[in-house]
């Protein structure tokens, strides 16, 4: 990853739904966040060095670190095996500072790492107080009932919802997110179920996403590739900065 960004993970939870779109776990970050605050976000984070002592590969420690924040930012305990049977007490104790490593060995837990899919890569170039190399990954939500619970100081809520809904809400001024997120959205709201967006993933390469500014006809827009799956590839830059 690049040496001048913070490594990243990111993890897209998706549970299919009765009738609908499938939904999608989301967090919506505390305000007073250097990074992106007050707005809808994925769960995930900074791949730290405990992280990459799990894994063994760059990628690996992505997942690692995806498993880890959407266990830590929301109670939902993906990609672990078998699903511990009280996740809040292992969200807990993970936020009083309890390393990973030490819990998964704890509660006799497993890294299944098999279930997430990548999906994406992001790594904005644009000067800001914090830069991030982002991995996306897609997984599918594990069975059960788990109580959604947003980590304090970091997310004001979690919940399940579907990506036309985000969509929706951002539309009307009534969330926000940022260039990546609704790119994102916009991706996954076409598709009708986990397999179909695990599908889509598997078709299209992950290479890194660097948006950049291309002027037409006098107005500045931002861009992305065209051959990634996306099927929104450019925003006006002024709408995209106020997100």
């Amino acid at each position: 990853m690049s040496d001048d960004a913070i490594p990243a993970a990111t993890l897209v939870v998706m549970r299919d739904a009765p009738a609908g779109p499938p939904e999608l776990l989301m967090v919506t970050r505390s305000r007073g966040m250097a990074f992106a605050g007050g707005a809808m976000v994925f769960p995930g984070g900074r791949i730290d060095a405990g992280d990459g002592a799990l894994a063994s590969d760059p990628l690996d420690a992505g997942k690692v670190a995806a498993i880890r924040e959407t266990l830590e930012e929301t109670g939902c305990p993906v990609g672990l095996a078998p699903a511990p049977a009280d996740a809040a007490q292992v969200q807990d104790a993970l936020h009083a500072g309890t390393s990973f490593a030490a819990l998964l060995e704890r509660h006799g837990l497993g890294l299944e790492l098999s279930a997430l899919t990548p999906f994406a890569r992001w790594r904005p170039t644009f000067r800001q107080p914090r830069r991030f190399d982002t991995l996306f990954f897609i997984a599918q939500a594990p069975g059960g009932n788990w109580p959604l619970r947003p980590q304090p100081g970091e997310c004001d809520a979690a919940e399940w919802v579907s990506a036309p809904a985000v969509l929706e809400r951002i539309t009307a001024g009534r969330a926000s997110a940022i260039f990546p997120t609704v790119r994102n959205l916009e991706r996954l709201a076409r598709f009708g179920s986990f397999a179909e967006a695990r599908a889509d993933a598997l078709a299209h390469p992950v290479e890194t996403i660097s948006p950049w500014v291309e002027e037409v006809d006098g107005e500045q827009w931002l861009r992305i590739p065209d051959h990634l799956g996306y099927p929104v590839t450019r925003e006006r830059l002024t709408s995209a900065v106020r997100a």
